[in-house]
C-alpha cells in the first residue's frame, strides 16, 4: 500500500500512517475560503467534482447541517455505482465539517473532519478520515484505491472552482 501520493505538481498531498487507521489529505486551494466551502457544500456544485478521477455523482439529497444527510450515488468508470451516504455532525460555517460517511445502508465506512482554513485568497483544505482499524483503512485503500482517490478527490475540487469561480460567487 503507498504511503504517500502527491498529485497535480505535489499540490494534493494524502498520507495514509503505518499504525493509525486515518487517511489525511491536505490541499491548498487558490480561492478565498467561501468560495471553497461552497463547493464543498453546495448541492449545485458538490456533486460536480465529488470523488476521484474518472467517478461522476449524481446527488439525490442534500442537508448541509447538524444532522442532515448527503444522500449520492458515485458513478465509476467501469459502470459500477457506488451508492454513498454522508451525515453531518458538526457544522462550522465555512471552517469545519465533521461527518460519518457510510454506504446506502446504515454501515458507517468511516469518519472525517474536513477543515477549511484561510490563507489571504487561498484556503488550506485538510481532511482526515478515520477507519475503525488500519486493517479496515488498508483494505480500503488496497480494493478502491482510497489514498490515491483522497488526493485525486480534492484536486478535482480544485479544478472545479478554478474552471466555475463566477457561479460560485
Amino acid at each position: 500500500m503507498p504511503v504517500v501520493t502527491k498529485t497535480n505538481k505535489e499540490v494534493a498531498v494524502a498520507v495514509a500512517a503505518p499504525g493509525e487507521p486515518t487517511i489525511e489529505v491536505t490541499r491548498i486551494i487558490d480561492a478565498p475560503r467561501d468560495l471553497v466551502w461552497a463547493a464543498f457544500t453546495d448541492p449545485v456544485h458538490a456533486g460536480r467534482w465529488w470523488g476521484p478521477n474518472g467517478f461522476t455523482t449524481t446527488t439525490k439529497r442534500m442537508e448541509v447541517r447538524a444532522g442532515g444527510v448527503w444522500e449520492f450515488t458515485m458513478h465509476g468508470p467501469d459502470g459500477r455505482d457506488w451508492p454513498n451516504k454522508i451525515t453531518y455532525r458538526e457544522v462550522v460555517t465555512p471552517e469545519r465539517l465533521v461527518y460519518v460517511h457510510g454506504d446506502d445502508g446504515e454501515d458507517a465506512l468511516f469518519n472525517t473532519v474536513v477543515t477549511f482554513s484561510a490563507d489571504g485568497e487561498r484556503t488550506r483544505v485538510h481532511m482526515i478520515a478515520t477507519f475503525a482499524s488500519v486493517e479496515e483503512r488498508d483494505r480500503q485503500a488496497a480494493e478502491v484505491g482510497a489514498v490515491e482517490g483522497a488526493a485525486q478527490h480534492l484536486d478535482n475540487m480544485a479544478a472545479y472552482i478554478d474552471a466555475n469561480r463566477e457561479a460560485l460567487a
